[in-house]
């Protein structure tokens, strides 16, 4: 298509483009996403771009197989996420390193707070990548995930071309759909961006039709703007995406994924990652907060508390000064781990002296 001189920002370029920087375009395909499903170049998309010398014109592959950098294997991977003060069992961390080399998402299941999220936060750490996040909610459609028109600035700017005399219709057509005037939102800030890692966080809590369209989203990697064209990822995103499991997320999209389950880690390994998030936090003090939430876990709790909650509560002891727990200073603090009314008074209902006194050296 033939864009005008300067519908376009610089570095935007076509197939025939460098390796980073924004998205090529393409000639649109069937079956490619648009912001309302599948869609089309417009009836009159202009000619399609000429190629650089030497280039092919067609669009650039994905990366093969094996082409994670500076990572050598699964033990690799760890190292690098351990680097980053997340600790992963042998599970994830060969998990994490076939979504590099295979380029395939990681879904991530399991209770609030036991480390989804901050995985895909970790993973860009280790990776060196931007971390671009997609908060799911309950009415999200593709136009708030993937791109939008900025009307209110399209309109200025046909104010303005029709105050300077122009008004040819194809010329202002033009312009007005160009990039200049396309929002990028996450998922194709992701495609966009080499190397990124994008967190899709909740998918759960979006309905089944965003749901499909991620699905063929994700299966291409490459979206249809029918005023532009197909927009392909130079090199797929690294892609998280989480699930605290309020509903089942349909087969579909977990057969095209790399799964993960999160359990609630043993004292052992909760242990381990208070004292590597919270470093400032007592030897003691750590371990009794550890023996504490575990045995909380063991009951009949609306919400046990996970990971996070661990560690927020260590936190919050430090800040007080405290160096070890006794019983006053955990139900005066159990707003940090405990969410729900009903969870405090089950709480409260325990003999939590003896708990520390069973468990204050960490053991079982």
């Amino acid at each position: 298509m033939t864009w005008p001189a300067h519908g376009n920002p610089p570095g935007w370029t076509t197939a025939a483009g460098p390796s980073c920087g924004p998205l090529p375009v393409t000639t649109a395909r069937a079956g490619a996403v648009g912001p309302h499903g599948p869609g089309a170049p417009r009836s009159d998309p202009g000619p399609a771009p000429a190629p650089a010398p030497g280039a092919s014109g067609t669009p650039p592959a994905a990366p093969a197989a094996g082409a994670a950098p500076g990572i050598a294997g699964p033990e690799q991977m760890r190292a690098r996420l351990e680097e980053t003060g997340y600790l992963v069992d042998d599970g994830l961390a060969v998990a994490c390193y076939l979504a590099l080399t295979l380029h395939r998402p990681i879904f991530c299941e399991g209770d609030a707070g036991v480390g989804k999220t901050a995985l895909a936060h970790a993973l860009a750490e280790a990776l060196g990548a931007p971390l671009i996040r997609l908060q799911c909610y309950e009415g999200i459609d593709a136009s708030q995930a993937l791109y939008d028109w900025d009307f209110p600035r399209q309109l200025l700017h046909l104010r303005a071309a029709e105050a300077a005399g122009v008004s040819d219709p194809g010329t202002l057509e033009g312009e007005l759909y160009s990039r200049r005037f396309l929002l990028a939102r996450p998922l194709l800030r992701a495609l966009e961006t080499t190397p990124s890692v994008l967190l899709v966080d909740e998918i759960d809590r979006a309905d089944d039709e965003f749901e499909a369209f991620l699905l063929e989203l994700l299966s291409e990697y490459s979206v249809t703007v029918p005023e532009l064209g197909t927009l392909r990822a130079q090199s797929p995103p690294v892609v998280v995406l989480t699930s605290n499991r309020t509903r089942e997320v349909h087969d579909a999209l977990k057969r095209r994924c790399l799964y993960h389950w999160f359990e609630h880690p043993g004292f052992d390994r909760e242990l381990a990652i208070v004292r590597r998030r919270q470093p400032h936090v007592a030897a003691r003090l750590a371990a009794q907060v550890t023996a504490v939430v575990q045995c909380l876990r063991e009951q009949d709790l609306v919400r046990p508390p996970g990971v996070a909650e661990t560690i927020d509560w260590a936190e919050a002891l430090a800040a007080l000064g405290a160096t070890e727990l006794d019983a006053d200073l955990a139900m005066t603090t159990l707003g940090s781990v405990l969410k729900y009314r009903e969870d405090a008074e089950r709480a409260r209902s325990l003999d939590l002296s003896e708990i520390l006194a069973a468990r204050a050296d960490g053991s079982r």
